[in-house]
Formats: structure tokens, C-alpha cells, sequence
């Protein structure tokens, strides 16, 4: 055999040699599973959205969030402009790192809602949610009860909106 010949040959590996001064990719192109090249961050305020949202679908959960950001959002939400996301967010702090979250939730309860079973529901939703939508390992789940909403309470929405007018 001819030196050409045998440097066109294939080397043990499989992969085909091109002869001196030429390298060779042995069919791959830059280095490895294509979802694992390059990072992904995901801000505090995404995180934040799903897990209000996810906490609002629970029944038993009237609001979200202490009585003076309610009213502040209220206003906040009649200001053209004014933050109709900011809602979603309230009451909900999220710590995002690399590869976990850790969130702190402040919610109003509808009265009779046995706060001990609501508790772990929201917990279960949010969790659910945040890990699927991101990815993140949720390690916690912290839920502050701000309030109770009573059945003969007027809702604080009217409440807040006939101040305004």
C-alpha cells in the first residue's frame, strides 16, 4: 500500500484520517449534547409569575399578599399603565440561584378552609408549576396566612375602589 493509501485509511476509532496538517471531527460538531452548550438564567420575577399564578388556582386562596400591598396594588392597577403584572407577583418572593428556588409566599384564606390542607395544596401547585416550567428544584415553600376573608367581609377590591372615586 501506497503512504497516501494508508493515511486515508480509517484509524482504529472509526473515524476516517485526512493526512497530515488536517484535523478530524469524527462526525461531531462542537463538542457534545447541543442542550448543554451554553447557560440559562431565569430571573426572581419569572419564578415570582408562575408561582402567584399557581398559588391563585388553589380553592381556598382569596388573595395574595398583606392588606397594604393589596390596597397599594388596587390603586396601582387603576393607573393606565399602572402594572396589571405586578398583580400576578404580589404577595410572592422568590430566591432564584443556579439550580434551586426557595419561595415565600403571603396569602389570604377564605373562611372554613382548613389553613393546614390549603397550605400543603398551595405548596403542592407551586412546587408543581415552578419545577416544571423551569426546571429549578423548589427546596421551599414558606406560606404566611395574612388574613382570613370573612363571608360577610365586604371584598377589599370594592373597598378599595370607592376610595379611589
Amino acid at each position: 500500500m501506497s503512504d497516501t493509501a494508508q493515511r486515508n485509511q480509517s484509524d482504529p476509532s472509526g473515524r476516517e484520517s485526512q493526512g497530515e496538517g488536517q484535523k478530524t471531527l469524527g462526525g461531531k460538531r462542537g463538542g457534545g449534547d447541543p442542550g448543554s452548550r451554553g447557560r440559562t438564567t431565569i430571573a426572581d420575577g419569572v419564578v415570582e409569575k408562575i408561582a402567584g399564578l399557581a398559588a391563585r388556582d388553589v380553592v381556598g386562596v382569596h388573595a395574595m399578599g398583606g392588606g397594604f400591598s393589596r390596597t397599594l396594588g388596587a390603586v396601582r392597577d387603576r393607573v393606565p399603565g399602572g402594572g396589571g403584572a405586578k398583580a400576578v407577583t404580589r404577595g410572592v418572593k422568590a430566591e432564584v440561584g443556579e439550580t434551586q428556588t426557595a419561595l415565600d409566599l403571603e396569602i389570604v384564606v377564605e373562611y372554613g378552609v382548613s389553613i393546614a390542607d390549603l397550605a400543603r395544596s398551595v405548596r403542592e401547585n407551586v412546587i408543581s408549576a415552578v419545577e416544571r416550567m423551569t426546571g429549578l428544584e423548589v427546596v421551599e415553600v414558606n406560606i404566611a396566612v395574612s388574613d382570613v376573608k370573612l363571608p360577610d367581609d365586604e371584598d377589599e377590591d370594592d373597598e378599595d375602589e370607592r376610595k379611589l372615586q
